[in-house]
């Protein structure tokens, strides 16, 4: 067997887990007992003992290396005189005994935050006491509650930062001026969303010559937040430890103190503000001819919203237009500089796949009241290609200038995402592929010339599948999918410490000085933590750039540190966001269980196929189970299960019709079961109360399995899963329902053990 290997226990609702490994190598699983005296997130060495009956490597954990310092939050219960906390996260497996005097003031049913004092062993629970009462379920807000701590996002400044941006100035003052270049005359204005609340981009354009012939001058500018935020100051040191503002529903916890976001770094209408500015010359094919940088003081002219310039554009002599007539001009020269920087999009091409994003609507309450898709006008693709121009800009500024800094990094699929998807796309009939060394315009073409068939979608998602993440890191690889050699974030240093960072490499160059990183991202062993916590969500670059630009110095590898711990971040950012989201969709779908609804395959897996609703936006599992009497064969290849007996296939994009079945709060799940054209109602009526047309042990057993990652047995071996038994008639089943009920009584007088 293999040597010790170390990496992070990774646990799983039912009670087993596996430990993901720091190599990259293929995960160790890890039974039930052996994770009794684990819990989920330890760092441990573990030795691979077997296969297990699937084939997978199954160990042993030999040393517990690192036990990090997490709270585990969940509800407080009183059951046979014994006080306990069921974990909110189901991958802790365990429920944490709380001895008498440790409840503090929470009361039974309470959300409470659990610090351990004892951890688990081979034959006894883990301890603990009540740090901190969250307040009731059902309270408003407790989604959010639960998951800034759940994923340890920082939620609560310190008072050294509260303290110092309390000192902060109200307004810009005559001394923060000097030095800097006055456009309070200039008409730039804000383009956002209608509720926006901080504003760190402001946008002007005017018709230029460039060269020899006609084009425009584009000025991006933006917030300041480097003239009052001080490296290493308290606000600093908080602000890196977030590394992001966190969105969610009816609540933005921002990387800055208010004062700050929504105050004096914000771009308000009609006050003077800082601000760093991209002036761009961009010639009438979009090629961007020349640009610099410098510091400014501005004078946000109007605040406009994207609805309000998608009219205005829409027709200038209407009402809106009306209202602003004196901004028109300059909202028509953004328009045609747009244009024109979109010839170079698709000159270079760049990916671009048309995706439905959602927004949620929430009650006073905190309740789902809706759930909308957010359209994209031609005001936020205006707005878009103008950032995206002074990203670009600032990439090739830090660059040029030969200064470590931070570069937004998107490479291209990895060998073994481009062969899934050259086998999907000759599987599908696809008459164009990709290259062993592919460009973004191959993607591009693939999307152009499917995008009226039928399959559209479902191929436009294979292409966006096989796609890695961007990372923030100081060694340039381009980005794939914009097709730049060079990019990185400069356009959102309210929101984004990545963005504060380009700022201060800029004004470095230009001041002709050299910045130092603070003593926060340090080499070393925190360096090793970060790289080991980036690599649990996503793999680092392996295409290595083809010119050295800068030497792995002491100073690159702090800049690499401060890369994973920004990209890190902004994955733990996105996962407390989607487990927010998660719960109130559960929440709403629970007020909707047993009602059908039209929608579409999302995806297929060897356990089934995700739908999402039409009406609503989202999205559940219909268990194989539930697919029909026959066995049904996942296509790898085509990403599609197909009946062995019909030939039935359900692929993305297939067009279904579901009944919401079951909603799991605690696990964020919700399950749906295929409603067929003409099925009985008696029949439909028996499968809501539980007598489906499926043995009850079988079925148990299929979801028991898909819940912990992997597909049903069946006698076909691997990839093959078994669907429902034959069908059954409503007479059958409801004596089923009778004789199970009979049962039930008969047992009654023991008592339930829990799980």
């Amino acid at each position: 067997m293999l040597d010790e290997i170390e990496g992070t226990v990774q646990g799983h609702r039912d009670g087993h887990g596996f430990v993901q490994r720091d190599d990259g190598e293929a995960d160790i699983y890890l039974p039930p007992n052996e994770m009794r005296a684990v819990l989920h997130k330890d760092r441990v060495k573990a030795r691979i003992v077997r296969q297990d009956r699937r084939g997978r490597p199954e160990g042993r954990v030999v040393e517990i290396v690192e036990r990090p310092e997490q709270p585990i939050i969940g509800r407080l219960l009183h059951e046979g005189g014994i006080w306990l906390v069921a974990p909110e996260d189901k991958r802790y497996g365990q429920d944490v005994l709380i001895p008498k005097g440790a409840t503090g003031p929470a009361k039974v049913g309470q959300v409470v935050v659990v610090q351990l004092t004892e951890p688990p062993a081979l034959f006894g629970q883990p301890v603990g006491r009540v740090r901190e009462v969250l307040g009731e379920i059902d309270d408003p807000g407790m989604e959010i509650e639960i998951a800034v701590r759940k994923y340890g996002v920082p939620h609560e400044f310190s008072a050294e930062c509260l303290a110092l941006a309390k000192a902060l100035p109200e307004k810009v003052r005559p001394a923060d001026k000097k030095g800097r270049i006055d456009l309070t005359d200039v008409p730039l204005v804000t383009i956002d969303g209608e509720d926006a609340r901080d504003f760190d981009d402001a946008v002007y354009c005017e018709p230029a010559k460039v060269g020899r012939g006609k084009g425009w001058r584009l000025l991006v500018a933006i917030a300041d937040v480097s003239a009052y935020v001080q490296t290493g100051s308290a606000i600093d040191i908080d602000a890196y430890d977030r590394a992001t503002s966190v969105y969610f529903p009816r609540r933005v916890i921002p990387m800055l103190p208010e004062k700050l976001s929504n105050g004096l770094c914000s771009l308000n209408p009609e006050v003077e503000r800082l601000c760093m500015v991209c002036d761009m010359l961009v010639a009438a094919d979009g090629e961007i001819y020349a640009y610099q940088f410098y510091p400014a003081v501005m004078f946000s002219h109007a605040r406009f919203t994207y609805t309000e310039v998608a009219a205005i554009l829409g027709n200038t002599r209407g009402p809106e237009a009306a209202k602003r007539k004196e901004r028109v001009k300059d909202l028509l020269n953004l328009a045609d500089v747009y244009k024109a920087l979109l010839k170079q999009r698709s000159k270079r091409g760049a990916v671009d796949f048309e995706t439905t994003e959602t927004q949620i609507i929430c009650d006073d309450a905190g309740r789902i009241e809706k759930i909308v898709p957010r359209t994209r006008n031609e005001a936020h693709k205006i707005i878009e290609e103008a950032m995206l121009a002074a990203n670009v800009c600032s990439a090739d500024f830090i660059a040029e200038g030969k200064h470590p800094g931070l570069f937004r990094v998107h490479e291209g699929p990895t060998p073994e995402k481009k062969e899934i998807l050259r086998g999907y796309l000759k599987a599908m009939g696809v008459g164009l592929s990709i290259t062993d060394d592919p460009r973004p315009g191959e993607f591009q073409a693939i999307a152009e010339a499917t995008k009226e068939r039928p399959d559209s979608q479902q191929i436009h998602t294979m292409l966006l599948r096989s796609m890695q993440q961007a990372i923030y890191t100081p060694f340039n690889s381009g980005h794939f999918g914009l097709a730049y050699e060079a990019y990185t974030h400069f356009t959102s240093p309210i929101r984004r410490y990545p963005d504060l960072l380009v700022h201060r490499v800029i004004k470095a160059i230009l001041g002709k000085t050299r910045y130092q990183l603070p003593m926060l991202p340090t080499p070393g062993e925190a360096h090793a933590k970060l790289a080991k916590r980036l690599a649990s969500r996503v793999k680092a670059p392996t295409t290595k750039p083809q010119k050295a630009t800068i030497a792995p110095t002491k100073e690159v590898l702090a800049w690499e540190a401060a890369g994973l711990h920004c990209s890190a971040n902004e994955r733990r950012a996105d996962e407390a966001s989607r487990d927010v989201e998660a719960w109130l969709k559960c929440k709403y779908m629970r007020e909707h269980l047993g009602e059908e609804y039209g929608g579409v395959v999302s995806a297929a897996t060897t356990f089934g196929i995700f739908v999402t609703l039409d009406a609503m936006y989202v999205e559940g599992l219909v268990h194989i189970t539930e697919l029909g009497g026959e066995y049904f064969k996942f296509d790898e290849m085509r990403q599609e299960l197909r009946g062995e007996r019909t030939g039935i296939r359900y692929a993305i994009g297939t067009r279904v019709r579901v009944q919401v079945s079951r909603v799991d709060l605690d696990g964020r799940k919700i399950d749906f079961r295929l409603v067929r054209e003409g099925e009985d109602l008696t029949s439909r009526a028996m499968k809501d109360k539980g007598s489906a047309p499926v043995k009850a042990s079988t079925k148990r057993s299929a979801r028991h399995k898909a819940e912990a990652g992997g597909e049903p047995r069946s006698e076909h071996g691997s990839g093959v899963a078994v669907a429902a038994v034959g069908p059954q008639s409503a007479m059958q089943a409801f004596k089923s329902a009778v004789k199970k009920a009979a049962n039930k009584m008969q047992g009654k007088g023991r008592k339930p053990r829990r799980g």
